[in-house]
């Protein structure tokens, strides 16, 4: 078996199959069973050469736990939310590792409901107990793994986050990755024009990485809408959990904002509602929140954290810089849904009937760094340091170091792989943004 150096902060990643191979797979559905206790166990698998390998081990070790699986095949990372919670499950596995290339996979893994386990919430129990199945002889009563398709029930549930249904022309990136499996049953019940790119799902990414986040990979489809002259444009990661919006100019826009422009629709719907945004966001962001008359509520960063602050708030909407977008779907299920964040935008240009553009300029006042990495020796001294030089600063230690002024603020934000420091700061203007930026990056670089 490989060195269980692949289980991480949120989910299980790494190279196949140097860190993760079938049997690490069979292992690992051996004790994510057994951790779970009685039920059903959900589980998926995305488009990689090595997800067919990994997922049969996987069930089969599931299986050997005494524990039944519903095996839906090839899904999205969403449509396994949406089954665990839908079938009453007692927890998922979607095989995947999103948005990293070809030769990674993973598996993320969740509970009833699809909370998701994670380092805090049991995936260092799972990690432990994957020791202990090693050499232990399987259930006297086998489990039994039945086929499952929940196409249809998911469109319904992703549709359901916003009822316009405008006639417009969008242009589509699923990067070779899973969206299209909801995605393309979704579009014959909407009126839309779409300019098609990359639906057809390949775990070899011929076109790019099925990552938005990185602006060489959303360069085709800015090209498609100014080439089609579309209304807007998305792009979707590898697993469609995330997804990053394009303006009728081709211009993509920052996540953060975006998360401020759905949230007025959200809010609407639910007014006074409490809605989340990950402590990177522009100031926009909650400014937004508020006006629509929502309560903005700053988180930490991570898919677990979010879901986890949102079902104790009582939240109804959330968006991280990354690009996850998170909807209360139900009193039970809070989940990251880049197609329902797709049909969240149909139903904010179908309600304001203005170009993105327009509807995105005003949300464009401040100047942002964007996310800036550099290797530090002395993350802690280092950060210690430069907490002392900003005492006359609202400081919070939510996520790494948040020093906040009235008119600026950084983040620096500790890796939980290596040894990097991720700065994201904002301001005012640009010229301000960059001279604040160039300065903290030189005493970053300089150890202070």
């Amino acid at each position: 078996m490989a060195r269980v150096t692949i289980f991480k902060a949120y989910d299980i990643r790494g190279v196949v199959p140097d860190q993760l191979d079938a049997e690490a797979a069979h292992r690992i559905g051996r004790a994510t069973a057994r951790y779970l206790g009685a039920g059903v166990v959900v589980v998926g698998r995305d488009a990689r050469r090595s997800s067919p390998e990994l997922h049969a081990a996987l069930v089969r070790g599931v299986c050997d736990e005494g524990v039944d699986v519903v095996d839906l095949g090839l899904v999205s990372s969403p449509m396994l939310y949406y089954a665990v919670d839908a079938l009453a499950a007692a927890g998922g596995i979607m095989i995947t590792a999103s948005h990293n290339p070809a030769e990674y996979n993973g598996m993320k893994l969740c509970r009833e409901h699809a909370i998701p386990i994670g380092e805090a919430s049991g995936l260092r129990e799972i990690e432990r107990i994957v020791g202990e199945v090693a050499d232990a002889p399987p259930a006297d009563q086998r489990g039994s793994a039945k086929p499952e398709d929940v196409t249809e029930g998911y469109v319904e549930h992703a549709l359901g986050v916003g009822t316009g249904r405008p006639r417009l022309k969008v242009a589509v990136d699923c990067g070779n990755g899973m969206a299209s499996a909801g995605l393309v049953p979704l579009l014959e019940r909407l009126d839309l024009e779409v300019e098609r790119l990359y639906f057809e799902p390949d775990g070899t990414f011929p076109n790019h990485e099925a990552d938005p986040l990185k602006l060489e990979n959303l360069r085709d489809v800015c090209d498609a809408v100014r080439r089609v002259g579309a209304d807007f444009g998305v792009a979707f990661d590898g697993d469609a959990d995330r997804s990053v919006f394009v303006d009728e100019t081709g211009e993509p826009i920052p996540s953060d904002l975006m998360t401020g422009l759905l949230a007025r629709r959200v809010l609407a719907q639910q007014p006074g509602a409490t809605v989340l945004y990950d402590l990177r966001s522009s100031r926009v962001t909650a400014e937004e929140i508020e006006a629509s008359g929502g309560r903005a509520e700053m988180c930490r960063v991570g898919h677990s954290y979010v879901k986890a602050r949102m079902r104790e708030l009582g939240a109804v909407f959330a968006g991280e810089l990354s690009g996850h977008f998170y909807f209360r779907f139900s009193p039970t299920l809070v989940a990251d849904d880049g197609v329902a964040a797709f049909v969240a935008l149909l139903d904010v240009l179908a309600a304001e009937q203005r170009p993105l553009s327009e509807l995105m300029a005003p949300l464009r006042r401040y100047a942002a760094s964007g996310e800036i990495n550099r290797r530090v020796a002395d993350i802690r001294g280092l950060l210690a340091a430069i907490e002392a030089e900003h005492a006359d600063a609202d400081v919070s230690h939510l996520d790494g170091l948040l020093v906040r002024y009235p008119d600026w603020w950084f983040n620096l934000r500790p890796s939980n792989t290596e040894p990097v420091l991720r700065l994201n700061l904002e301001a005012g203007s640009e010229p301000e943004m960059a001279a604040r930026r160039d300065d903290l990056l030189a005493r970053i670089e300089a150890g202070v």
